[in-house]
């Protein structure tokens, strides 16, 4: 099957069943995407598939043919993509383990939506878990970049 990862054309003839996950992880290098609960429900895995966020963990490679996925290594070649920026802005991270997916599916609301209203952040980053709590700065630069997107 043949795929694009973060603007580069992939071949791919592996396991249809393994998760795209493991596939970036261990086969591409990009070790952004991190491993959370491993079934989709903790949001540490968020990727792009064709602009919107998805699940890397549970997303089996079969369902990928022809589609362009996108990682926090590819989201901007300098990690200044608005919502990247706005991050670092509001000092969000506090472990960090979580943020790649929080920025991602941040970013894939603000491709879908340029200009949320709170309960449409709410909403859109519920799914995304921050065992440390860091929820309302990660509210915060989402807001700052909706303004800048």
């Amino acid at each position: 099957m043949k795929l694009k990862v973060n603007n580069q054309e992939r071949n791919f003839s592996g396991d249809p069943q393994m998760p795209l996950m493991w596939y970036l992880r261990d086969e591409l290098g990009l070790t952004g995407t991190k491993f959370g609960c491993g079934v989709g429900l903790c949001g540490a895995c968020t990727v792009h598939v064709d602009g919107r966020a998805a699940r890397a963990c549970a997303t089996p490679m079969q369902s990928l043919d022809g589609k362009a996925i996108t990682t926090i290594e590819g989201l901007h070649p300098q990690g200044n993509h608005p919502v990247q920026k706005a991050w670092r802005d509001a000092n969000v991270p506090q472990c960090g383990y979580c943020q790649p997916g929080q920025i991602m599916q941040a970013a894939a609301l603000l491709n879908e939506n340029k200009r949320p209203n709170d309960e449409q952040i709410l909403s859109a980053m519920s799914g995304n878990i921050c065992r440390c709590g860091c929820y309302q700065r990660i509210f915060s630069a989402v807001k700052a970049a909706a303004k800048e997107a």
